[in-house]
């Protein structure tokens, strides 16, 4: 299980990294309104590109079931089929960016000091949207098919440039958020390359020339494309929903100002680099219980459970040790403003208890994807997500203590609301002994 799982946690630890290394670099210019305009283009571009996260998440649940089943040509058909998809829906993004990036500004109600950063980073964005959807979709399929390594080395590729161009653009040439997001959607185009490099090294060379002479006729029949668009459908509501939860805690950051957005913003980094480390073990759990579903092995999904929830929870209370012991060090480090330092270690304690808090949901999230129960992650979500805004509207009149404590109680929501459901995904499979594996 760790086995496949450390390639994961390296590559996802590897993702927020660059998002720390945005903040520092801005953060270290000593100028609050660049930094904010950097923390609200970066939920804009959360907002609008995992929107389309079902990209990564559908595909890594069917992917697993199908090879649980030993059925190659529905793996190498779900890629191709989400492959499409995506880079067609990133190519419609980018034609609609001079329209998306103003008005999602305007909902998020930058201040005017961070208005022009803010812009100039998203627009930049955009111009990796094509590769950005492109691979989610790769990078759910390698997880699905348990080859991780393939997808660290794809992360390795992306983060290792985009960290080398923002150190080039802003601390070089001067260009500021600009450089920041054109460096980002330059490393975007960079991992899409990786990742068709990965999946030829799988399926071979003309992998997809071959798929397309054998299967023309019902490829992209709509018998076809039905499971794909329903499980889809409902993550998409289910991302938006958690985007919209997430929108709205960056919302009420630069409702208090600058200086609290900008704090908040470093805070969520730290929050990031846990969560997406722990996301580690909620992929494993996403692959290893759609090869047991696939497989009809419940020994195999009740094992995968167990041992990921188990590293997850050691997982959790290690980085709530960590940010709680290291976490002014830390703030220290990204921003030398005064009174956005202030301002972060005030909230801190909130920001440590996060990872201890969120394990269960983000597990969850795990074992329902892999499951492939896209309706009820999307009931889920919409029922926290509509429970967190009651709580922040209610807390509304503590400030930024009001404005975390929402938060955190956002992710007690998530883990109730998916924990009920799960005896109904334990009695999905009824088999016991059958543990295979799958042909990739």
């Amino acid at each position: 299980m760790f086995a496949q799982a450390w390639p994961i946690i390296l590559g996802q630890a590897l993702i927020p990294l660059v998002g720390v290394v945005d903040v520092a670099v801005i953060g270290r210019t000593g100028d609050a309104g660049a930094l904010a305009g950097v923390a609200l283009g970066a939920a804009v571009i959360n907002l609008v590109f995992w929107t389309f996260g079902f990209l990564r998440m559908g595909v890594t649940g069917m992917t697993a079931q199908a090879n649980g089943a030993g059925d190659g040509e529905g793996v190498s058909a779900t890629l191709l089929r989400a492959l499409v998809l995506g880079v067609g829906v990133g190519f419609l993004l980018l034609i609609l960016s001079p329209v998306i990036v103003p008005a999602t500004l305007a909902l998020l109600g930058a201040p005017p000091n961070a208005a022009g950063p803010a812009h100039s980073f998203t627009a930049a964005r955009f111009f990796g949207a094509p590769a950005a959807l492109g691979f989610y979709v790769i990078n759910g399929w390698l997880i699905g098919l348990g080859r991780t390594r393939l997808a660290l080395g794809c992360q390795i590729a992306m983060n290792g440039i985009n960290i080398a161009l923002d150190l080039l653009f802003v601390g070089v040439f001067d260009m500021g958020a600009l450089g920041v997001g054109i460096g980002t959607a330059v490393a975007e185009w960079s991992a899409l390359t990786a990742g068709l490099l990965a999946v030829r090294h799988v399926l071979g060379a003309g992998w997809w020339h071959r798929l397309f002479h054998e299967h023309v006729s019902t490829l992209f029949s709509l018998r076809a494309l039905r499971p794909l668009v329903a499980v889809n459908i409902d993550i998409m509501i289910r991302t938006l929903a958690l985007l919209l939860l997430f929108s709205w805690f960056a919302r009420a950051g630069a409702r208090l100002g600058a200086v609290p957005l900008a704090a908040n913003h470093i805070l969520m980094q730290l929050i990031g680099v846990s969560a997406y480390v722990l996301d580690g073990f909620a992929f494993t759990a996403e692959a290893r219980v759609g090869a047991a579903v696939g497989a009809g092995s419940r020994s195999s999904l009740l094992r995968a459970i167990r041992l990921t929830g188990e590293f997850s929870l050691l997982g959790g209370v290690t980085f709530c040790v960590l940010f709680a012991r290291s976490g002014e060090g830390l703030i220290n480090l990204v921003t030398v403003d005064p009174a956005i330092r202030a301002q972060a270690k005030a909230m801190l304690p909130f920001c440590a208890l996060i990872p201890l808090l969120g394990v269960p949901s983000w597990l969850l999230d795990g074992i329902f994807i892999g499951a492939t129960r896209g309706r009820t992650l999307r009931n889920a979500a919409i029922l926290a997500t509509s429970a967190y805004l009651a709580t922040d509207y209610a807390l509304r009149g503590f400030g930024e203590v009001g404005v975390w404590s929402a938060l955190l109680a956002s992710y007690l929501y998530r883990a109730v609301s998916l924990g009920v459901c799960l005896p109904h995904v334990l009695r999905l499979v009824g088999g016991p002994t059958n543990h295979s594996s799958g042909r990739f």
